[in-house]
Formats: structure tokens, C-alpha cells, sequence
């Protein structure tokens, strides 16, 4: 019998390999997709450098490859792309992997205190939900969720900040440091201030889901039999919930919760262009409406990772959370 390291590592290569597959088949789609765009790359270049003669536009065409069939153009993106290089923007003028870099910092920071507080709330209120069953407990906070689902997430950022920032002036209007100062300059309650109100709005865009599903779970959880047997014996309340349903009721937003990553970075693009914050989002939207190629596949390429190695964490905890699923070897 295997212990449960390897079956641990097993797991791990497995989901290294579904990785390197799915990031193949999007890296052909994505390619695929962006060469059939009405695009002429060459007239993107050429619109931040002024005119050109049609000897210099030849040389530009060959330096970024764009002269060679579609099939040849991919293998060699896909070679540079192999050996670290994901080519150079045409919007900012800079290697793609740098500003991937710089971005994602902000955007991280963004992301992971959203995800947090998005799990934290809607499991603590899926969990209230289940246990104070259509009580009004129950009624008020699924009709918030409902409503909270329901709401787009730039509108509910660009309330949030007439309200907040506009109106009250309790929050910065936008950015993610103020206007003016050097990074090294800019305190870090001063980057948490710009941070807060994005946050807030996307913890409050996904919480939904979790709380529902959450309500779900707990409401099978309470109608299994070692929970009849636990109230026979007089528990009630918290602490039946606390000793025999918390295990069961967390494995499924767990999951909900790692595979949000793909709902939260597509929120973020919207949080990020409603506050003007500076991360992958507002970046992918620039590099959409200036067409630039080599940054938009490399975002899409990155943001697929990110979401894979998001579910990839889930898969893993799994076997730690649910010993079944660990013994089992899944």
C-alpha cells in the first residue's frame, strides 16, 4: 500500500500534466483566435512610431515574424515562449514578462483579500443559513445573496465608489497608491486604503455562491443520520455544528472557493477599470482595445495558469481535509 506521500505525489504529477495539456490546447486557441482577428500588427506598431518607408515596414514585418505563415509563427512563439521569452508589448514597449510581473503584484493583493474574505463570509453566512433553516435568519441573508449574484460587478463598483469615495470620501477614487508619490515613497496603510473598496467590491460580487451552496450542504449535512443520532444525545445549535458537520459542510466551498479563481480574475478586470487599479486586469483591457497580441496571449496564457494551479491546490487539500478521499488515493 502506498503511503500518503506518494499517493500525494502521484496527485501532483497528475495535475502538472492535465496543466501542461490545458495550457497547450489554449496557447493553439488563443493563437488560432488572436491571427484571425482583422489585425494588422505592423500598422499597430508603426501608430507610436510616426511614418515609415515600405523598406523599414519589410524589416519590421520580419523582426516580429509576422511575414511567415500562421504555422510557423506559432512554433517559433511557442519556442520563445518555452525558453522564458513571451515577446515584447507593442503598448508599453517592454518585455510582456515584466509587465506580467508588475502587474500581477497589484493584482494578487487585490484578489487575495477579496478570495479571503469572499470564502470567509460566505461560508460563516451559508453556514448561519443552514442551521437557522428558513428562519429569518435564513430569509434575509438569501435575499442578499440573491441580489448580490444578480448585480454586475461594475455597477456595484461604481456605486461603491460615488458612495464611498465620492460622496463620503472615506476611500481614494482610484489607483493604487496616490497621485504623485514614488513607490518607495507610499506607506502601506496608504496602499491597504486604495486597496480596501476594490476588495470589498469583488468579496461582495462571489461571496453568493459559496453561502448558497454552502446553505445546501449544511442543510444534507443536518439530515444524515449520525446527525440525528448526535441530537438524540442532546446536542443542538453551534456545537453540533462545531463537532459534526463542519468537516462535511467545508470540502464543498472549499472547492467553490479555489475554482472562483477564474470568476474573481474576471471580476477583477472590471473592479480594476471601474477604480483605475493598475494589475492584469486593467492591463488585458488595454492590450484588447490597442490590440496588442504578444501581451494579451500572455496574460491569457498566465491567467489560465493561475486558475489551474488554484485547482490544483483544492485537489490537493483535499486529501487533508477528507481522509476518505486521501485513502482512496484520488
Amino acid at each position: 500500500m502506498k503511503s500518503t506521500a506518494g499517493r500525494m505525489l502521484v496527485l501532483f504529477m497528475k495535475n502538472c500534466i492535465r496543466i501542461l495539456s490545458l495550457l497547450f490546447a489554449v496557447s493553439v486557441i488563443s493563437f488560432v483566435l488572436v491571427s484571425a482577428l482583422p489585425i494588422d500588427p505592423i500598422q499597430q506598431y508603426m501608430m507610436g512610431i510616426g511614418p515609415v518607408s515600405e523598406e523599414q515596414r519589410t524589416e519590421i514585418a520580419a523582426y516580429w515574424g509576422v511575414d511567415k505563415p500562421p504555422a510557423a509563427r506559432y512554433i517559433s512563439w511557442l519556442c520563445a515562449l518555452c525558453s522564458g521569452n513571451f515577446g515584447t508589448s507593442l503598448l508599453y514597449r517592454r518585455p510582456v514578462i515584466e509587465i506580467i510581473a508588475e502587474r500581477f503584484q497589484n493584482s494578487l493583493a487585490l484578489m487575495l483579500c477579496a478570495w479571503l474574505f469572499s470564502g470567509m463570509i460566505g461560508f460563516l453566512l451559508g453556514c448561519v443559513m443552514g442551521i437557522y433553516r428558513d428562519k429569518w435568519q435564513d430569509q434575509v441573508i438569501r435575499k442578499l445573496c440573491y441580489l448580490l449574484s444578480s448585480v454586475p460587478t461594475f455597477w456595484l463598483g461604481m456605486v461603491l465608489l460615488l458612495l464611498f469615495s465620492v460622496k463620503l470620501g472615506w476611500f481614494p477614487v482610484g489607483f493604487s497608491t496616490p497621485i504623485g508619490m514614488l513607490d518607495s515613497e507610499v506607506s502601506v496603510w496608504q496602499r491597504l486604503h486604495h486597496l480596501v473598496l476594490p476588495a470589498f467590491t469583488l468579496s461582495l460580487a462571489s461571496f453568493s455562491n459559496i453561502a448558497l451552496h454552502t446553505r445546501q450542504k449544511m442543510i444534507d449535512v443536518e439530515n444524515s443520520a449520525y446527525i440525528l443520532f448526535a441530537r438524540a444525545r442532546g446536542e443542538s445549535g453551534w456545537t453540533l455544528f462545531v463537532r459534526h458537520g463542519l468537516r462535511n459542510a467545508i470540502l464543498p466551498a472549499l472547492t467553490l472557493q479555489f475554482a472562483s479563481f477564474a470568476e474573481l480574475f474576471g471580476g477583477s478586470v472590471l473592479a480594476e477599470n471601474v477604480f483605475s487599479y493598475p494589475g492584469l486586469g486593467s492591463a488585458v483591457s488595454a492590450a484588447g482595445l490597442n490590440s496588442d497580441v504578444p501581451l494579451l496571449l500572455g496574460i491569457t496564457l498566465f491567467s489560465t495558469l493561475f486558475v489551474c494551479v488554484g485547482n490544483m491546490i483544492a485537489n490537493l487539500l483535499y486529501g487533508v481535509i477528507d481522509p476518505k478521499m486521501r485513502d482512496s488515493g484520488e
